[in-house]
This record gives structure tokens, sequence and C-alpha cells, in this order.
């Protein structure tokens, strides 16, 4: 027999008996519908203990990664403690302002070395927190063997995190963070598919981190990353992806003006020139980053273009001019 905790009451868990079905007996209500493991209303997220695999059916690997399961089908196997999933909000913790180099006069990269364990997976986000309470988030770039965190700044017009981060933050300053969250990242339970990457502006932050990350496990499928933004003033590690394809004959880099100023670039939007590309998406695994507008379009055509819902992981940036 199982104990499971849930907050933060323990109850005793009879074999053959669901958490579901445990809490029920117990008087306690969890949001549930169809009882089967497929509606998903039942999910949460498991913070001391391992869930059975069953109880993980029909979820996305990265939401597995991260202990995600379904309660109305997981039978205890261990004690196992776990939380809503609205309720996983992280400490804070300090970090250290090691390193600030500017891609361009807009875009800086920022790299933090955390003064506690900090593990994550790459294309994840964090929360930056300021003391006047201002919070802002931004995508990891780095891999967790680099031992610091890299984050791409763009400085907005009028934006209070992003100016004062480009322009007051010095080197070796404190900044409180918390994370990481999201589920965009890379898993490498299949390394024969091929991938999409789709990314506007600082959208490659998270792009660039998965993409290393396939890259360093051997990843064996295409990777084709399509980087996009109205201005050239937004494009940038061009030289560096261009060496990358070089270096890698399964990765294929396409850098995309919108606008006027695209001579040297491929002209359009990168969301239709990957798919003018890439029309049929058939066992892809879909990643996209950047302006929700894009992000959120680009989520059903590329459903409607052959790829799986469970194979399209998308981070849309929360924009703000404050």
């Amino acid at each position: 027999m199982a104990n499971i905790t849930y907050s933060e009451q323990t109850f005793d868990c009879h074999n053959d008996e669901t958490v579901l079905e445990c809490l029920a007996r117990h008087g306690v209500e969890l949001p549930s519908s169809c009882r089967a493991g497929v509606c998903q209303t039942c999910m949460v997220k498991a913070v001391e203990g391992t869930p059975p695999k069953d109880a993980q059916t029909g979820l996305k690997p990265q939401l597995q990664k991260q202990g995600y399961f379904l309660a109305c089908i997981c039978k205890p196997e261990q004690d196992l403690s776990f939380i809503d999933p609205d309720d996983s909000a992280l400490p804070q913790i300090a970090a250290t302002v090691v390193s600030k180099t500017r891609f361009n006069d807009n875009i800086m990269r920022l790299r933090l070395k955390p003064e506690s364990d900090f593990e994550f997976q790459p294309g994840q986000f964090l929360n930056i927190h300021r003391e006047d309470g201002l919070v802002r988030s931004y995508s990891i770039a780095s891999l967790p063997k680099q031992g610091y965190l890299e984050l791409h700044v763009e400085r907005v017009k009028n934006g209070k995190m992003s100016n004062w981060l480009h322009k007051q933050v010095a080197m070796g300053g404190k900044l409180n963070i918390d994370g990481p969250h999201g589920d965009c990242f890379y898993i490498d339970d299949n390394p024969e598919q091929n991938l999409l990457l789709i990314g506007t502006g600082t959208g490659l932050a998270p792009l660039w981190g998965i993409l290393h990350d396939a890259l360093s496990k051997g990843h064996k499928g295409e990777i084709h990353l399509f980087h996009g933004s109205r201005s050239s003033d937004k494009i940038y590690l061009v030289d560096e992806l261009k060496k990358l394809a070089e270096l890698h004959s399964n990765f294929f880099y396409t850098a995309c003006i919108s606008g006027q100023d695209n001579q040297g670039y491929t002209a359009g939007r990168a969301n239709e020139v990957a798919l003018r590309e890439i029309p049929k998406l058939d066992g892809y695994r879909v990643y996209l980053c950047g302006h929700p507008e894009m992000v959120n379009s680009t989520k059903k055509k590329t459903f409607l273009a052959g790829a799986s819902m469970n194979d399209i992981h998308a981070d849309a940036f929360t924009l703000s001019n404050s």
C-alpha cells in the first residue's frame, strides 16, 4: 500500500486503487472528467516519488520528463507526493551576471551563474524578478554542461526590464530568478525524426538551445531552422548558424526578412517560407518560438500540414511595453 500526499495531506492508497479514487474516498475533489486517461483534466505533477509509466499515457514526452501524470489512471507503486500544475511555482534563487555582450544594437547575450542548483532543459524559460516587483520571462539558450544560463535580451522601447538589463545591470551584479518553466525542449526518444524549428526575433534563443542539445546528443534526422524578422537588426547569430550547417550535414538554416531590407536573406516571413519549402510535415517534430500571433497561427498550419499535435511544441512570447 502506497501513501499519497496532496495539498499538504497524506492518504493511504489501497492496492488497485487510482489516485483519483483514493482522493474521492477521502472526500478530496480533484478536477476530472473522462476518468479514462483521455481528457487530461486530472493531470497533476509529482514532486516526490515516481509515477508509473502507465499513468503518463498520452502525455507529451516533455511533460512526462517533468513528472506530470494522470490521477485517474495512476495506481501508485510507491509513496507519491504531487501538486496541481498551477501550484508549481518555484522559489527564487540568486544568480550572478558573468557576461554581457551584444549581438547588435538591440539584442544582448546575457549569461548568469546560479548560486544554487538550477536543473533545466535548453529551451525552457526562467523569470527574472526585480526588487520593485517587476517580473519578465526569458528563454534559456545554453546547455546545462556549460555551467551558465544564457539569455538573449532584446531592448524594447520603453521596456522597463529590458532597458534595465541592458543599461544598468553590471558585471558581477546579482539577479533573482525562478524556474525553469515550459515544455518546449528536445527529447532524444526518436533520433531519426525530422525536426522543424521556426522562430522570430529572440525566439531564436530557445531554438538555439534546442538545436545544440539535439546535435550534442547525436540527432540523426534532418533539422531545419527558419529564423525571421521584419528587419535585419533582429536577425543575429547568422555566421555561427551557417558554420554549424557546414559542420552538420543534417542541419539546414534559413534566415528570413519580411521587410524591405532583405538583401542577402530569404524574403518573406519565416513561418511562410518554412511551410512553402516543407509543405508536408508527416512525422516531423515542430518547435515554434517568438511572436504569439506567428506561433498560434503556425501551430494550426503545421497540424494541417501533417504534424501530430503531440509533436508540436510552442513557446509564444508575452508582449509587454512596460
